[in-house]
């Protein structure tokens, strides 16, 4: 008995492994939109002919895309669920990815990423709480933490196809060749079971025992996990009436667009999204800037293992505070070296070094953390308001960015923009220390009754 036991639990081990890495791989996705962009604009602007101000839409018309998208996979997900909004998610990036590549003008270009854009706002809001839905307790964290390890590895994969596309300026197929993992994995979606609280909540109660069964191996562990969710499915949630209605709920919900905000104005899309500019006004020739652009991928993925070894030891807030030190004095010294110019190979290089520092301090603290604590700090009654509700943020912020850095740049200078963005950092330090709760450690009650008692934001994880 044993023995077919411990078969079992082997089996569901590998079942959960494999359909958790191919709903993370979702992340993938998500991560090469966002490279792949970067290392195209020069080609394209070159091709079409088009100034600064397009390249913007270009850029950032993926970011609308995705506001929207994030802004309707809630209903979507709930009323289809989860594993068609995936479907219908990946299919819509194949199609964007085609359309990309084969643009004819620059407003084909940028219908064709509002829909890449639709289609990772759906993702990016399904997919972490699909593998939530389906993850055993005791792996949950590690399971969505995949996930944001999976968006900086796409970023990373796309930097090294872009430099590998600008030795012959193809930026078509820079954009296009992200159909194919896009179409690999559409099809892998095919097989993915339906999240089992998903089939509760639709009263499929034994599909979700089938599915949990194959999950768990345990029919022990799957009549006690059916149960604990059909029993938090009887509180309802209540978003809105409870967002009107209750003043402390009003605070929490606000806390988690002000961290998407600070995530957002620290600077990192920035450089994600603009990085072979900002090494070719170094003064880096083309090859050069889109090596160092993979080199800032790589950089991010590295640092992105920092913050999953540490969080949960030392703590949310003290890593806040070491990564807005490191990006103010990163983000600070490139700004110095442009205002002083770079006549050297030397100054160039550690111009080069401080923007990877500030990688470094973005992907080991605000980059993970802020998702984290959006998740936390959002009472139970509430959870998927607030949470959708920080998502759209997150895609506005990223939007506002996009579109606006170029612009900066060409009216305040490259040395006066990067110090507004140092200053930015700065200036979260403050915003730390008076509104963000310390929450290692501490139970998601715990903190839900710390909130609805009207304790400071900053002491509901004490």
């Amino acid at each position: 008995m044993s023995a077919v036991l411990s078969s079992s639990a082997v089996q569901a081990r590998r079942h959960i492994v494999f359909t958790a890495t191919l709903a993370a791989l979702a992340g993938l996705m998500f991560g090469l939109d966002v490279g792949v962009i970067s290392g195209a604009q020069q080609f394209i602007q070159h091709d079409f002919a088009i100034d600064d101000r397009v390249i913007e839409y270009i850029v950032s018309s993926m970011m609308l895309g995705a506001t929207l998208g994030a802004a309707g996979a809630g209903w979507l997900s709930g009323h289809f669920g989860r594993k068609r909004s995936l479907i219908f998610s990946a299919a819509l990036f194949v199609i964007g990815s085609a359309l990309s590549a084969a643009a004819w003008s620059p407003g084909t270009l940028i219908g064709a990423r509002l829909v890449l854009g639709l289609a990772i706002g759906v993702a990016a809001f399904t997919a972490p709480m699909y593998l939530a839905e389906i993850a055993p307790e005791d792996k949950r964290g590690a399971m969505i933490s995949t996930y944001q390890l999976m968006i900086t590895i796409g970023i990373f994969v796309a930097f090294m196809s872009d430099t590998a596309f600008s030795y012959s300026a193809s930026w078509r197929w820079m954009l296009g060749i992200i159909a194919v993992p896009g179409a690999l994995f559409l099809l892998g979606v095919l097989g993915l079971p339906e999240s089992p609280r998903w089939l509760l909540m639709r009263g499929r109660r034994d599909e979700a025992r089938a599915v949990l069964g194959k999950l768990r191996g345990d029919d022990a562990v799957v009549t006690r996990e059916v149960a604990a969710i059909e029993e938090q499915l009887r509180i309802p949630q209540r978003g809105w009436n409870l967002f009107f209605s209750n003043r402390n709920f009003r605070r929490s919900v606000g806390l988690g667009i002000l961290l998407q905000v600070v995530q957002q104005l620290t600077g990192i899309n920035v450089v994600m999204y603009y990085a072979p500019r900002i090494f070719a006004d170094m003064g880096y020739a083309t090859s050069a800037s889109m090596w160092f652009t993979a080199i800032v991928g790589l950089t991010n993925v590295l640092a992105t293992f920092i913050a999953i070894g540490f969080v949960d030891r030392i703590g949310r807030k003290p890593i806040l505070y070491a990564g807005f030190v490191v990006m103010a004095v990163g983000l600070g010294v490139v700004g110095l070296l442009m205002h002083l110019g770079m006549a050297t190979q030397t100054e160039r290089l550690l111009a080069v070094a401080m923007l990877l520092f500030f990688v470094v301090g973005f992907a080991f603290s605000a980059g993970p953390l802020v998702w984290t604590l959006c998740s936390e700090i959002q009472p139970l009654k509430g959870r998927d308001f607030g949470i959708g509700v920080s998502t759209v943020t997150n895609w506005v912020g990223t939007f506002l960015v996009g579109v606006t850095f170029l612009t900066l740049l060409n009216h305040l200078g490259h040395a006066n923009t990067f110090w507004l963005y140092a200053g930015f950092n700065v200036v979260f330090l403050l915003f730390t220390w008076a509104l963000v709760p310390e929450t290692r450690g501490v139970t998601l009650e715990h903190i839900e009754q710390k909130l609805m008692a009207g304790q400071p934001l900053r002491d509901i994880g004490r």
